[in-house]
């Protein structure tokens, strides 16, 4: 596990970079596998490939969260995980003890918020590039800077820790979250159009954005 950084923006936050399978405990992996699960029923989020259709549980995207920390490296794929006030490490130590203590909207301190993946890209001639993937906030926590502090925090993992140059990602047409990553400082490249079908008659545009680091 990597140094933490605190936020306050303006719920208070610690941000955990993990860099490394076996820093994920299973009580950790479990949370991260109920904020996505809450976050795709939610409509937002990409369902893994092998997932029912939503509505899911957390059992449903184990394995997803599972591939995520397995392909975790210093070097190649950082996991950023944002916690209410206390550590990620307070969470886990809390629900296993069964407390109640330092609840924020109906979560524990330490508790997961929201999490990304930064992710090297594999061919040589993209390895100065990185793609973002999962970026997700607990649905309920919305709007309190949590995902600003992720994408912040993410920008300077990549720089300056990792040696990337650009960031990639992309998002759903749809849901206005190109205006997020707008006000974060990225910029619509191109868009695949219909490439997302959602249902019969329901198809969406691929947006594609890049930052320049």
């Amino acid at each position: 596990m990597l140094a933490c950084v605190s936020a306050r923006e303006p719920t208070a936050l610690t941000l955990t970079q993990f860099a490394r399978p076996a820093e994920l405990s299973g009580a950790l992996r479990r949370e991260l596998a109920e904020c996505w699960a809450a976050v795709v029923n939610a409509g937002g989020a990409v369902i893994p490939a092998d997932c029912p259709p939503p509505p899911l549980v957390p059992a449903d995207v184990a394995a997803a969260v599972d591939h995520v920390a397995e392909r975790l490296a210093p070097e190649h794929c950082r996991l950023l995980v944002a916690a209410l006030e206390g550590s990620v490490e307070d969470s886990v130590a809390g629900s296993e003890a069964g407390s109640e203590a330092g609840s924020v909207a109906g979560c524990e301190a330490g508790s997961v918020a929201g999490w990304l993946v930064v992710r090297r890209e594999g061919h040589p001639l993209e390895a100065h590039c990185g793609v973002l993937n999962h970026v997700q906030t607990r649905v309920h926590l919305r709007r309190r800077g949590i995902g600003a502090a992720l994408m912040g925090e993410a920008r300077r993992v990549a720089r300056e820790e990792m040696g990337l140059e650009r960031l990639k990602l992309s998002v759903r047409a749809g849901l206005g979250l190109e205006e997020f990553y707008r006000r974060a400082g990225w910029t619509e490249v191109g868009r695949w159009p219909g490439a997302l079908r959602l249902a019969p008659g329901d198809d969406r545009d691929e947006i594609l954005m890049s930052l320049a680091l």
